[in-house]
């Protein structure tokens, strides 16, 4: 009996730290929406959400008007609250921490590294799916929408002959200041996506109020300067560069 009430409270405990996420990641978020994306009881996702309410995590109000479906009694949306959040990530931090530490102490110096090469490997796969989906989009403006679209804040700005891509959030600011092999990964993978060297100015993992990049010059691709090496066809008074920022 002991063993399947501490299941139990291990399974609930994982379940409210993934909705904890995804109320985090994706903000005001109703209890229908959560129980159809992990795939809970609407009874269930209630409980795990009274509970985070209960405890300061989370807070509700009543849906927006210019929100609802339908008549009757608004539903409730949730949002995390400022202690939920930092509660979250130190938690989060501690865990991966800890797991990593055990990654390396099993498998070196070398495991850690792949792990975090197999981390951006979600970039690179959002990168290739942006610049397939944006034959005019350049790399340097992909690699700053997938990284933004993973919750770094990132963006671009001319500086120079070249850009500097910037990045206002670091998800794993913990665990890079502990494990510095994931800032090079990243910059590695920032190299190889815009085949070119990058240079990594500042990271938040070091003190720096932001992570900053320097991007020289990059060449045109193959299929946008046209038959030839001719120069594509260009709008007048539109920088094609700048069109998708």
């Amino acid at each position: 009996m002991s063993d399947a009430v501490d299941a139990q409270a291990v399974q609930d405990a994982t379940t409210r730290h993934r909705v904890m996420k995804y109320i985090i990641e994706h903000g005001w978020t109703t209890s229908t929406w959560l129980a159809l994306e992990f795939d809970l009881t609407p009874a269930a996702i209630r409980r795990h959400l009274s509970y985070l309410e209960s405890n300061g995590m989370v807070l509700a109000r009543p849906q927006p008007a210019s929100r609802r479906q339908g008549a009757g009694r608004p539903a409730k949306e949730y949002s995390s609250t400022t202690q939920g959040r930092e509660t979250f990530s130190h938690a989060y931090d501690s865990l991966a921490i800890e797991a990593l530490e055990a990654l390396r102490h099993i498998g070196g110096e070398g495991a850690v590294t792949r792990f975090f090469e197999d981390r951006f490997a979600d970039i690179e796969r959002r990168f290739d799916q942006l610049m397939a989906e944006n034959p005019s989009l350049d790399e340097a403006s992909a690699l700053s929408r997938a990284l933004d679209e993973d919750g770094f804040m990132a963006g671009l700005a001319p500086v120079g002959e070249g850009e500097q891509l910037w990045q206002h959030n670091c998800p794993y600011t913990a665990v890079a200041v502990r494990f510095p092999e994931l800032c090079l990964v990243e910059t590695s993978v920032f190299s190889r996506l815009l085949n070119s060297h990058v240079q990594r100015l500042a990271t938040i993992a070091h003190g720096d109020g932001v992570c900053t990049t320097n991007i020289p010059p990059l060449k045109r691709r193959a299929h946008e300067l046209g038959p030839a090496g001719s120069s594509p066809s260009v709008v007048p008074g539109i920088d094609p560069r700048k069109e998708d920022r």
